[in-house]
């Protein structure tokens, strides 16, 4: 079945709506569609603006009630983008990260089976696992997914995420489609520990905060990992692709992502170190530095990381038509600019 953006008896359930992807993607929704929209997630502090808007309703719960699960497996698509995926809680929330990103979405999986509902998994590029520093693409179907020891938890959400992903494709009579984000950047993303969030966010977000309050930007076993960065905008307009081609999507993993958008850690923290500079139109030196610290004394026992990890996206420019444009250093702005003008009030 092909839906059309202009029905406006079409209806969509969001799980996660609340956050970083999904805030954007339900903006985007009511600014592109005439779609109804179940918005299901804890909280919706990014969606202030949106709280009153006839077509969307509203749901603060969780995958953790069956009947929240059936409520949102009666929707016709459901795009699920709820995890636990802040690499701080991988290391001292194991259980907790396993049963987020494996026993909810298996539920609600089932429940999508039964319903005939078309489930969209926001899976993760973190499946490709323990990758090395050698440039090498990353292809939906045929690249292999090694992951570290048990003992190192930091695999916690990529283990979880993958098995789920095994799952999602060996169960029968449910319409799926499984995307593999790549560092996904942009406004409203993360957060500032202290202030709306605890733990350690995610590297930009985490680079942002320690320039806007002055401390050192830590650069973790010296910042060798390399990473291709994906902005918001790219991602959006990719989950409309998919929205577009159902036929051609469903049954299918996709990458997301940008492989021009590629930094290592180090370089990442000094393109916005300069930009920060630029913004406030002060001289670099006066800008926070960068520090070097091990993975162990940063994130504790049991971290390990991929070294390196460049999505293949010639699958999604076959059946979709997608082609990412957002230039990095637009991204990275626009980003620092956000983070700037939101905590404006709170530094």
């Amino acid at each position: 079945m092909k839906y059309s953006f202009k029905d406006p008896t079409v209806s969509i359930a969001i799980v996660g709506a609340g956050g970083f992807i999904g805030s954007h993607l339900l903006d985007a929704l009511i600014e592109r569609t005439s779609w109804r929209i179940l918005a299901v997630d804890l909280d919706f502090y990014r969606l202030q603006h949106r709280l009153h808007h006839p077509r969307i309703e509203f749901l603060c719960d969780d995958l953790k009630k069956e009947s929240v699960v059936s409520r949102i497996a009666s929707y016709p698509i459901v795009i699920n983008l709820a995890a636990i995926c802040v690499p701080s809680r991988y290391m001292r929330e194991a259980k907790e990260v396993i049963e987020s990103n494996y026993n909810h979405p298996v539920a609600l999986a089932l429940a999508c089976a039964k319903s005939g509902a078309w489930l969209i998994h926001f899976s993760t590029s973190e499946v490709y696992g323990k990758t090395s520093i050698e440039p090498c693409l990353l292809e939906e179907d045929s690249s292999p997914m090694i992951l570290g020891s048990v003992r190192a938890s930091r695999w916690s959400y990529a283990c979880a995420k993958q098995l789920t992903e095994r799952y999602i494709a060996s169960l029968q009579g449910l319409s799926w489609t499984v995307l593999r984000p790549f560092n996904f950047v942009g406004p409203r993303m993360d957060f500032i520990p202290g202030i709306d969030g605890e733990g350690i966010p995610r590297v930009l977000a985490n680079f942002c905060a320690a320039l806007l309050k002055n401390e050192p930007l830590f650069l973790v076993d010296q910042g060798v990992s390399r990473r291709s960065f994906t902005s918001i905008h790219d991602a959006i307009h990719f989950i409309f692709a998919v929205l577009v081609h159902q036929e051609e999507s469903l049954g299918q993993a996709f990458n997301i992502g940008n492989p021009e958008n590629e930094l290592s850690i180090a370089e990442l923290a000094d393109r916005m170190r300069q930009i920060y500079a630029s913004l406030k139109q002060v001289s670099i030196d006066q800008v926070s530095p960068v520090q070097l610290i091990s993975s162990k004394e940063y994130y504790g026992e049991g971290y390990e990381d991929s070294l390196r990890r460049i999505p293949s996206i010639e699958k999604a420019k076959r059946l979709l038509g997608y082609v990412p444009n957002e230039a990095l250093d637009v991204t990275l702005q626009e980003t620092l600019s956000w983070f700037i003008e939101h905590y404006r009030l709170a530094l």
